[in-house]
């Protein structure tokens, strides 16, 4: 038994090497399969395994003594890397003024992005967590302020297509089946939005990027933890940061592209593999504007039990 995913449908395999074993046990600790035992001082496979190794490294990482390799879902032991020492981490104080000076740029110069600069940031995103590995996000990687525009250019004319998602008599048909909620969102958000990206493109404005000079838009194929594309664009946000650009996080494209003939045209014009549950846009460039001030937000509620 293994956990699909888009990229294998088999699970990896646990190599032990007796010799170097020291019986210590930590890879029993952390596979959460409950793959690996201790027989006669040494380790190795379980005869029923939860779902099979699902790839997670966890076991190889942890072995002082490198006496466990995983091959297979994407992963092997050339895999393994070296880790910072601990006082090249950053630490909670540096971390927050990195969070707390990050504000959504969306005035950018007229300034490419070095490649050098994507592919760190991109770096970055490999290091995200993942519900299950192999991780199944895709990055559509628009890079360079014409390739952004084009984009734009053309899910505006998508849009076009699109209207009668918010005329009144559709509206008026759903909100029996949708709720109250839905309804007010597609009445007081999606339609308003929808009428300022077409407008604003018609007129030479880009509302949807901003003219940004680079794009990544995070998306998950039909086997992915709708979270993970979430957490990628986040990882690229603030990867973007650390290294002096400016970034916004857009959702207004995503929940756009997904359902329908259109939407699935829309898709293989752009080179997106597929719909997705979830999915972000994330924005970057050098700022144009400067901010003197932050803001301190609030969350909805703070339970504690």
């Amino acid at each position: 038994m293994a956990i699909p995913t888009s990229r294998t449908h088999e699970s990896a395999r646990l190599e032990f090497f007796p010799d170097l074993c020291n019986g210590c046990g930590l890879c029993v600790q952390v596979c959460k399969d409950f793959g690996i035992r201790i027989v006669d001082g040494k380790a190795q496979p379980t005869e029923h395994p939860v779902f099979g190794c699902i790839g997670c490294g966890h076991c190889m990482a942890i072995c002082p003594q490198e006496a466990v390799k995983v091959e297979g879902r994407c992963l092997s032991a050339a895999d393994l890397t070296d880790l910072p020492e601990p006082g090249e981490s950053a630490g909670y104080e540096s971390f927050r003024s990195l969070l707390q000076r990050r504000r959504s740029i969306r005035e950018f110069l007229a300034q490419d992005v070095e490649p050098e600069l994507i592919d760190r940031v991109l770096e970055a995103v490999r290091l995200a967590p993942m519900g299950l590995p192999p991780s199944d996000v895709h990055v559509l990687v628009l890079d360079g302020r014409g390739k952004v525009r084009k984009f734009s250019e053309d899910f505006c004319a998508y849009l076009e297509g699109c209207k009668w998602l918010v005329s009144g008599w559709f509206l008026a048909l759903m909100r029996p089946f949708w709720g109250k909620e839905s309804d007010a969102l597609f009445r007081d958000f999606i339609r308003p939005l929808m009428a300022a990206y077409i407008s604003a493109m018609a007129r030479g404005e880009d509302l949807v990027t901003y003219d940004a000079p680079v794009a990544l838009y995070f998306y998950g194929s039909p086997y992915c933890d709708p979270a993970d594309p979430i957490i990628a664009a986040t990882y690229a946000m603030l990867a973007a940061e650390s290294l002096g650009l400016s970034t916004c996080m857009v959702g207004g494209i995503h929940p756009f592209i997904q359902n329908g003939r259109a939407a699935r045209r829309f898709r293989k014009q752009q080179g997106i593999r597929y719909a997705s549950r979830e999915g972000l846009t994330v924005i970057m460039g050098y700022p144009r504007v400067k901010y003197h001030k932050g803001i301190r937000r609030s969350l909805a509620a703070v339970d504690r039990s």
